[in-house]
């Protein structure tokens, strides 16, 4: 029985998700002078890198990796880093139903690091924390520049979401509110 209950107690719930940065900067309004449009130069080329995260829906804690691109290699890569981080106890782990997640070979790896995946309804991003959380990331992107390489918008979407302090994370992921569904857990 005491060993049930440490094991509960290790126990951590992550919201994971994953975001496309793009080397094409958000476009927004732009200040200029009346009748002239606004200039963005961009290179016309539109690199991309995939961004994974975890949020700790109690701690606020961020778990960060970039990649390529959202396949089930690099999301295989991203559970072990989880589980070197949180060494203890079963993950659970709330997540959407892409491709990568669904993988055979990706939940049986997450049975084989002592994760359970939680299935999120299908399109309903406003339910998993740690998209809101790249909601809020992207909203401060800076508009109307390109980054050159793609890297540097990788580094700055890094910075900016490692820079939060945990309650900054758990309010930009909604989780401090009290309409939030995950406040039973």
């Amino acid at each position: 029985m005491r060993r049930l209950r440490r094991r509960i107690a290790d126990s951590v719930v992550l919201a994971e998700d994953e975001t496309i940065i793009r080397l094409f900067p958000p476009l927004r309004y732009a200040w200029t002078l009346r009748g002239e449009q606004a200039q963005v130069p961009i290179s016309g080329r539109n690199d991309q890198r995939s961004l994974f995260g975890a949020l700790n829906i109690q701690t606020g804690r961020r778990i960060l990796m970039n990649a390529a691109r959202p396949r089930q290699g690099p999301f295989q890569d991203f559970l072990r880093r989880l589980r070197r981080h949180y060494r203890a106890g079963r993950i659970y782990l709330l997540l959407d139903k892409s491709r990568p997640h669904q993988a055979a070979k990706s939940q049986t790896l997450a049975r084989q690091l002592d994760m359970e995946l939680i299935w999120l309804p299908t399109q309903t991003p406003k339910l998993n924390a740690m998209d809101h959380l790249w909601k809020e990331l992207k909203k401060e992107m800076l508009p109307n520049h390109q980054f050159e390489p793609v890297e540097q918008a990788v580094d700055y979407a890094l910075s900016w979401t490692r820079a939060l302090t945990n309650r900054q994370a758990l309010k930009k992921g909604g989780l401090l509110s009290k309409n939030n569904w995950l406040k039973s857990i």
